[in-house]
C-alpha cells in the first residue's frame, strides 16, 4: 500500500519576494511585466481576486488590478530557496522527485510501520515551513494524482489525506478540469460532451473514452477513479547541458564555425525546455589544430530562449577566438535550475512562449530536423564535414 505526498509552495516567486520584502505582505503582488512585452509568471492570491493569472499579459493585469505591485523576477533567489526546500525533504523522504522548482513528490511507502505516514508529513511540512519560512500545501494519498489533487484542494497553505479506499468518493463531486494533466482542450471536449466532474467521468466506458481520446482516454479514466502506479522518480541534480563536435579537418572558415555554434546552441536550448530547466551560464570551448583547449563562460539572466543562448554562445566566440584552425567547438549551459516549460518566465509574451511550445512539440514528436534556425541549417556539400555523421542528431551529453 503507498503512501505518496505531494508538495506545492504556494505563489513561490511571490513568497520569496515576501521574505525579501514584508511590507508586500497582504498586498496584491504579480511577479513579471506591466510593459508591452511583458506577462505575469506568478502572482498572489489577493491578485487572483480581481481575476489576474499566470501567463496573462502584463498589460491586462494591470487592467484588472490597477493596485497591483509589479516586481521583475530573481531566479537566483528562487533557485536558492528551492534549493533550501529540497535538502530538507531530500535529508529527511527515502524517494523524493522534484516536478518543478516548486513542486515535490515524496514515496514514504513502509513508514507508517514505524511513525505514521500522515503524522511524518505534517511534521515535515511543519518544518520546512519553520526552516524556510515559506507557506506550502501538501496532500497525502496513494498514489501521485489523488496526491496532487489533495494538495489543490488543501491551498492556501493547508493539508489534506485521502485514507485509502476513499480515493473515488474523494475525487468523484470536483470538477473534471481538476483532473492533473487534463489541458483545456480536452476538459472542453468533456464538458461539452456532459462529463462535467470526475464522478461523470468514473462512470464513462472505458472503451468510449479510448476511442475519443485513445490511449489518453484509459488513462483518463483510471486516474478520475484513484488508478495511477505512476512511480515517483528519485531526485538526480542535472549540473549541465552540452554539445560538441570535432570537425575531420581543421576549419578556418569563420562563418562556418558560428553556423556550427548556433546550432549546437539551439540544440542545447531546446534540451532544456525539454527538461523544463532554465541556464543562468554558458560556456564556449574551442580546440585547435595543436589540440590547445580553451573555454570562456559568462552569466546571463535565468533562460532557456535559444536565441539568447545563440547569441551568448557567439559572443563568447568571439571573445575567445584566436584566428587559428579549430579542431572542436562546444557549447554548454550549466547552473540548471527547474522552471515552467516557458523559454524565459520574465521577458516572453504569451505569443511567444507559445510559439516556442509549438516548435518543441514538433521537434518531439518528428525529430530535430523538423524545425530549426535558418542559421543553423548547414549544407555538408559546401562545408567542411564534422567528424560526426549528423550533426544535428548526435546525442547532447551532460557533464
Amino acid at each position: 500500500m503507498r503512501h505518496i505526498v505531494h508538495l506545492d509552495l504556494d505563489s513561490f516567486f511571490v513568497s520569496v519576494e515576501r521574505l525579501k520584502d514584508p511590507s508586500l505582505v497582504g498586498k496584491p503582488v504579480v511577479i513579471g511585466s506591466d510593459q508591452d512585452r511583458g506577462v505575469v509568471a506568478s502572482c498572489s492570491y489577493e491578485a487572483r481576486k480581481f481575476g489576474v493569472h499566470s501567463a496573462m499579459p502584463g498589460k491586462q493585469a494591470r487592467r484588472l488590478c490597477p493596485q497591483a505591485i509589479f516586481i521583475p523576477g530573481d531566479m537566483a533567489a528562487y533557485s536558492h530557496y528551492s534549493g533550501q526546500v529540497r535538502e530538507l525533504v531530500v535529508g529527511q523522504a527515502p524517494l523524493v522527485e522534484q516536478a518543478s522548482i516548486d513542486e515535490f513528490y515524496l514515496d514514504i511507502t513502509g513508514m507508517d510501520k514505524f511513525f505514521g505516514a500522515w503524522k511524518w508529513a505534517q511534521a515535515l511540512r511543519q518544518q520546512v515551513a519553520r526552516e524556510t519560512g515559506l507557506p506550502l500545501s501538501m496532500g497525502v494519498a496513494s498514489s501521485r494524482t489523488v496526491a496532487k489533487v489533495a494538495t489543490n484542494q488543501a491551498k492556501p497553505n493547508g493539508e489534506r489525506l485521502v485514507l485509502h479506499g476513499t480515493e473515488r468518493a474523494f475525487l468523484a463531486p470536483l470538477a473534471v478540469t481538476e483532473l492533473p494533466g487534463l489541458g483545456g482542450k480536452t476538459g472542453g471536449q468533456l464538458v461539452a460532451l456532459g462529463i462535467r466532474t470526475l464522478g461523470d467521468l468514473q462512470q464513462m466506458p472505458v472503451a468510449h473514452l479510448s476511442q475519443l481520446f485513445g490511449k489518453s482516454g484509459e488513462s483518463y479514466w483510471q486516474r478520475a477513479n484513484g488508478i495511477d502506479e505512476t512511480p515517483i522518480e528519485p531526485f538526480s541534480e542535472r549540473k549541465s547541458i552540452s554539445k560538441e563536435t570535432t570537425f575531420e579537418h581543421d576549419v578556418t572558415d569563420l562563418a562556418y564555425l558560428k553556423t556550427i555554434i548556433r546550432a549546437m546552441a539551439e540544440k542545447v536550448a531546446f534540451k532544456l525546455r525539454k527538461n523544463k530547466f532554465t541556464t543562468g551560464c554558458v560556456t564556449i570551448k574551442i580546440r585547435y589544430g595543436g589540440f590547445d583547449t580553451f573555454t570562456k563562460q559568462a552569466s546571463l539572466p535565468y533562460t532557456a530562449d535559444d536565441k539568447k543562448v545563440m547569441a551568448m554562445a557567439v559572443a563568447l566566440f568571439d571573445q575567445l577566438y584566436a584566428q587559428r584552425p579549430v579542431r572542436l567547438v562546444g557549447v554548454r549551459v550549466s547552473n540548471l535550475i527547474h522552471a515552467k516549460p516557458q523559454a524565459n518566465l520574465f521577458e516572453d509574451t504569451a505569443k511567444q512562449a507559445k510559439l516556442y511550445q509549438a516548435i518543441d512539440q514538433l521537434k518531439q514528436k518528428h525529430g530535430n530536423l523538423a524545425v530549426a534556425r535558418a542559421s543553423g541549417w548547414l549544407n555538408p556539400g559546401e562545408m567542411p564535414r564534422p567528424v560526426a555523421p549528423n550533426l544535428f542528431n548526435k546525442e547532447l551529453g551532460e557533464d
